[in-house]
């Protein structure tokens, strides 16, 4: 234990088991429940599947990857909400570009977060992505539970896509492709927010990027992005958990052996895909009457950008709300 502890020193969440209990209930949950109550028209937890293969799926630890809309309390809520029905805690993935301030990082450490290193040159950042991949393979041998985002950094589009890349993290630390996505035993869980709370920042940086491809987000704007997340109206919020993708690999793999001996980056094109499926298909769909285009006009009053572009703006505000419908009816007709 203390030969990985000095290991993973740089990454590893914090071990302490008993602070962890009362910042959750001194702390955590209470800020959770008052950003709920005001942001809020109510968080649910749902199933789409068989519930008890579910729950079993999590009786042995489970992967909850998911969407992702907001820094902070996309993995906060589920946190909470698991601690609350099953007694589990899991262990979150945060990147390192999030830390603007050092008690940023000391925080989330203490409340079982570990790092996930972004912005390195390529031979650092495969040093640093085996790192990590050993890290959760350690997490998921001892049986614990782990969240982590399909993609790095939120799908400012609303298109939800699993990113290869993220597979090919969580798998380097091992041989076997496919049974090394089954070690992890993935859950998917789709996340639905009415509102985007983020929305208009999201649009406004689409148009940064368009007007110079060179632009980047400062330490500042990240800043922003998670104030404005947690204070901002999100009206309901569906969290749908789906059981692990693990008998559908086997399925797959049986009618299909010789995918097998697919080159790697086809093998994880197709297990992203079955990951977005599920995600897809547990969507929330809101309804969206004629007071969305009053609030659409709202939130493009609100961005501030040089050389403003509303028509682009409106789009691209439109455009993240209507991907998850349009996912949702493709993955249904799969």
């Amino acid at each position: 234990m203390v030969e990985n502890e000095r290991r993973f020193r740089d990454i590893r969440a914090y071990r302490v088991g008993w602070l962890l209990v009362i910042c959750d209930f001194l702390f955590a949950f209470p800020l959770l429940w008052i950003w709920q109550k005001r942001t809020t028209k109510g968080i649910k937890l749902d199933y789409l599947g068989d519930r008890k293969q579910i729950e079993q799926d999590i009786k042995h630890g489970a992967f909850f990857m998911t969407n992702h809309r907001d820094i902070v309390l996309d993995a906060a809520w589920l946190s909470k909400l698991l601690r609350c029905r099953y007694f589990i805690r899991p262990f979150i993935g945060i990147g390192n570009n999030l830390f603007a301030y050092k008690w940023i990082e000391v925080l989330v450490r203490f409340n079982r977060c570990f790092v996930v290193k972004r912005g390195a040159g390529a031979h650092a950042q495969l040093k640093n992505s085996k790192l990590l991949s050993a890290y959760i393979r350690l997490l998921r041998s001892q049986g614990k539970s782990i969240w982590l985002a399909q993609r790095e950094g939120r799908a400012k589009d609303g298109n939800d896509l699993t990113q290869a890349s993220v597979l090919h993290m969580l798998t380097l630390d091992g041989d076997d492709f496919f049974e090394n996505v089954k070690m992890l035993n993935i859950c998917p869980v789709s996340l639905s927010y009415e509102y985007d709370p983020c929305d208009y920042l999201k649009a406004a940086e689409m148009q940064l990027k368009r007007d110079n491809p060179r632009w980047r987000k400062t330490k500042r704007d990240d800043v922003r992005s998670m104030k404005t997340g947690i204070r901002g109206e999100k009206g309901h919020v569906v969290y749908r958990l789906t059981p692990s993708i693990n008998p559908e690999i086997d399925a797959m793999l049986t009618a299909h052996p010789e995918y097998r001996e697919l080159p790697l980056h086809e093998q994880m094109d197709l297990v992203c895909a079955i990951i977005d499926r599920h995600i897809h298909r547990g969507y929330e769909l809101f309804e969206r009457g004629t007071e969305f285009d009053t609030y659409i006009e709202s939130r493009l009053a609100l961005i501030d950008i040089p050389n403003k572009d509303e028509a682009f703006l409106r789009e691209k505000l439109y455009e993240m709300y209507r991907f998850p419908v349009m996912n949702y009816r493709r993955a249904m007709m799969n």
